[in-house]
């Protein structure tokens, strides 16, 4: 039984990634006109997709051929990702044309391939297109996500762990270089996988000035670019999560605060916390909407982050996050799309009624939301 077309393709696509000429040479031991025959022994002319070109010569003139021509990457001086493999037309009169020809919605494959005739030559840039890289579904991402950033926390956390004496005595509040290495276990983990962008760095309180921040709860991702962001804030978090090996433990050394949720003892507990950290330097964090959005909707806000910042008179700093959820959504805590993240930070916000305060974030954050779509 003959293979499919998309099996052609994907053998193609496979014998491409030795597309360097060094490379091919070392294999096939075939010069370079030989080695088009090879490659396109795994796609014949039948298989391949013919573009619909248009010669400016006369027929008499044009030529439709298969091409697959190899650039060395030692002179294009460009990655080996940025060669291709091609089907092209070969014009007398022009020398050579090109085109690209789309594979994504014919085969569902992820790549260009690179359209360009044999006399555009080999070790030009101008016979080199981008060829993007094969993509993992979500679910293997997540899994490589959950993998990378478990590793990295074990070995930081062991850092933080025989840091902890000196931080308790000289910085027992804010613990800032807890925090320092929060900030590298994020940035680490976040930067193998999606690109975050802030936007408004310049409304951000200076790391001493204790502040109460909010934002909206979209994802599991949330925590990260929030760490990112390099202050030394003191999370509140559900106490399930502490059990949990080397996160919930480094989040007990970094003094996040814990709470029980539907307990009013235990939220009492937590404001009267926070109010004395406030007022010893340190800032907080609160997620208002109290739980993550399964719709990506902003929920309703609960005021107690805006009675610790109305009765110790420090400002708010609402901050929207933007593709979390879309990145890891609700329920999928399992997988990781594909996209990037926006973190907003708006102005302070100072007062002593915790009711403004509350409506005030919320249209801040809002707006950002409803304008992003």
């Amino acid at each position: 039984m003959p293979p499919s077309s998309n099996e052609l393709v994907k053998a193609l696509l496979w014998v491409a990634q030795w597309r360097l000429g060094d490379g091919l040479n070392r294999v096939f031991k075939r010069s370079s006109y030989q080695r088009m025959e090879v490659l396109a022994c795994f796609m014949p002319s039948t298989s391949l997709p013919h573009a619909s070109l248009k010669s400016k010569g006369s027929p008499a003139n044009s030529i439709n051929c298969p091409i697959i021509n190899v650039a060395p990457r030692s002179t294009l001086g460009i990655p080996r990702k940025h060669v291709g493999v091609s089907w092209g037309h070969f014009d007398r009169k022009k020398e050579f044309c090109r085109s690209y020809i789309n594979l994504q919605n014919q085969f569902k494959l992820p790549r260009y391939i690179v359209v360009r005739s044999e006399l555009a030559g080999t070790g030009t840039p101008d016979a080199a297109f981008p060829l993007t890289e094969f993509q993992l579904g979500p679910k293997v991402r997540g899994i490589f996500f959950i993998i990378i950033t478990s590793v990295v926390a074990i070995f930081l956390f062991v850092l933080m762990l025989v840091a902890h004496p000196f931080v308790f005595l000289f910085d027992r509040y804010r613990r800032k270089a807890h925090h320092l290495i929060a900030k590298i276990w994020a940035t680490l983990t976040v930067s193998q996988f999606f690109k975050v962008e802030f936007e408004g760095l310049e409304n951000l309180p200076t790391p001493d000035t204790p502040a109460v921040y909010v934002s909206n709860h979209q994802s599991f991702l949330d925590i990260y670019p929030l760490l990112i962001l390099g202050r030394s804030f003191k999370f509140i978090s559900k106490t399930g999560i502490f059990v949990f090996p080397i996160i919930g433990w480094a989040m007990f050394l970094m003094g996040v605060i814990p709470l029980k949720r539907m307990d009013s003892r235990s939220q009492l507990d937590c404001l009267k916390r926070c109010m004395d950290l406030v007022r010893k330097g340190a800032s907080v964090f609160f997620f208002p909407e109290g739980t993550r959005s399964r719709d990506g909707k902003l929920g309703a806000f609960k005021k107690g982050a805006f009675s610790v910042a109305a009765k110790t008179g420090v400002p708010v700093v609402p901050i929207t996050l933007i593709g979390t959820g879309n990145l890891m959504p609700v329920g999928m805590e399992g997988t990781l799309n594909l996209g990037s993240v926006k973190v907003v930070i708006h102005k302070p916000i100072e007062g002593n009624n915790p009711e403004i305060l509350c409506n005030t974030a919320k249209n801040a954050i809002a707006d950002v939301l409803i304008h992003q779509g």
